[in-house]
């Protein structure tokens, strides 16, 4: 079979950048760390007053085909996963096409549009799609365009106004890809729950506690359904486990439930034994709670060891260095826990080619999805290619007052005429309203 996956990506952060230990806490009177610590960022990334989603989608998308040399007769279906849509019809990866048409000579008039909505986890089910129709054979020698692009905007005071972001990944879906093959096992932990929702409204409402606890039952569950399939997980298995990423503080209680997982009835176990003691089983208990409460002394013990300590800073933290910089991008996230990765490696010279990520999506409402993915030869050339470094350094960064007005702009009940922050270069911008109330665009040489 030949291989499918991610030929090449490209990212596109917001210009905007809002400091969450020097500003955020500081305006709020609380305690830095409760942001570096706790939740684990440091800034989020925001839109300038010309940026929205399908900016963000279209300079992502432009740069990738810039890059790789790519005409709209190469690019047969543009897939657009977002939870930030404007419209309920007319789906966004058509905007993204008339953006990408300005500034080419042929169309997309021949593609697949499509829009994907699943929370955070659409950018995967769109990945999954785009593979599925190679993989099908109805693709006729065309790629597809994947993006993932967002604007995770909380309303003003709520708990997860610290962790919002907004950007945009794109992706190109092809044969025997540069970057990562996907494996055709899959996954999935599925249930109807109301942890994460946006009933007819821009802000979401959150059960906080509630969301913790259905991302790692959604996230168990799919991590043992891939094993059905593919076979028992173990930690040596794959180099780095990107995960969806919210904020960093939810992949560290994953990455512990996944630890525990993958060393269950393994000489890991039996040497942690001796520290620690062996994981309960709930056969030896009389009730659930009794079990509960020795599981979570359990985990407490293990997260203290250095065989833990040193799984999760070789194999999760690398991949969450990019997302707290740039808060939650929905999504997008896990896809920029994986360039993360990757680019850490890059950086640090580890030939990764044949190497394996295991990758765990997740959308609340919910859905987990975990898959494997096998990491190319031509990996270094196409995350080397990639400017994200640059791009978080030219931020422009907010005072509070910079927050407060942008905030406005970009929430959709109020009308707000802000002058922008940012001079747009070479990239596609907002230009105000059509006859129908439809968004149009423009591209800024």
């Amino acid at each position: 079979m030949t291989a499918v996956g991610i030929d090449a990506v490209e990212i596109w952060t917001g210009n905007l950048k809002l400091d969450l230990p020097g500003t955020f806490a500081a305006e709020k009177g609380e305690d830095p760390e409760k942001y570096t610590k706790g939740l684990g960022l440091n800034a989020s990334s925001f839109p300038d007053s010309y940026e929205d989603i399908v900016t963000m989608g279209a300079n992502a998308a432009h740069r990738l085909m810039e890059r790789k040399g790519l005409e709209p007769d190469d690019i047969g279906r543009i897939d657009v996963a977002t939870e930030s849509a404007f419209d309920n019809s007319k789906p966004v990866s058509t905007y993204v096409a008339g953006c990408l048409e300005q500034v080419y000579d042929g169309d997309f008039h021949h593609a697949n549009k499509g829009e994907r909505k699943f929370a955070c986890i659409a950018g995967t089910q769109s990945l999954d799609d785009a593979c599925n129709w190679i993989r099908a054979g109805r693709n006729r020698g065309r790629s597809a365009l994947v993006i993932a692009t967002d604007t995770a905007l909380y309303a003003r005071g709520d708990a997860g106004e610290a962790t919002q972001g907004a950007g945009a990944v794109a992706m190109l879906i092809s044969e025997d890809p540069s970057l990562v093959e996907l494996s055709t096992e899959q996954g999935y932990g599925s249930a109807d729950e109301t942890d994460f929702l946006k009933p007819n409204q821009q802000f979401p409402s959150v059960d906080g506690k509630r969301s913790v606890q259905v991302y790692l039952a959604r996230m168990r569950e799919a991590l043992e359904d891939f094993e059905s399939v593919a076979g028992e997980v173990h930690e040596d298995d794959f180099v780095y486990a990107p995960f969806h990423t919210p904020f960093p503080g939810m992949v560290r209680k994953a990455a512990l439930l996944a630890f525990r997982h993958v060393i269950r009835d393994t000489p890991t176990e039996d040497e942690l034994a001796e520290e620690i003691g062996r994981q309960p089983r709930p056969e030896a208990f009389d009730s659930d709670e009794e079990y509960r409460d020795a599981l979570r002394e359990y985990m407490d013990a293990l997260k203290d060891t250095d065989r833990y300590a040193e799984w999760y800073d070789a194999t999760i933290d690398p991949t969450l260095t990019i997302s707290r910089n740039v808060g939650n991008w929905y999504t997008g996230s896990v896809h920029v826990a994986r360039a993360s990765a990757l680019k850490h490696a890059l950086e640090a010279g580890r030939d990764l080619t044949g190497e394996k990520l295991l990758v765990g999506s997740y959308g609340s409402g919910a859905q987990a999805e975990i898959h494997a993915e096998t990491i190319q030869d031509g990996w270094e050339a196409e995350i080397e290619a990639l400017n994200v470094d640059e791009q978080l350094d030219n931020r422009y960064e907010m005072t509070w007052e910079d927050y407060e007005e942008i905030h406005d702009v970009h929430n959709h009940e109020m009308d707000v005429d802000v002058e922008e922050f940012t001079t747009p270069s070479e990239e596609f911008v907002f230009d105000g309203w059509g006859r129908m109330g439809e968004r149009k665009y423009r591209y800024v040489e």
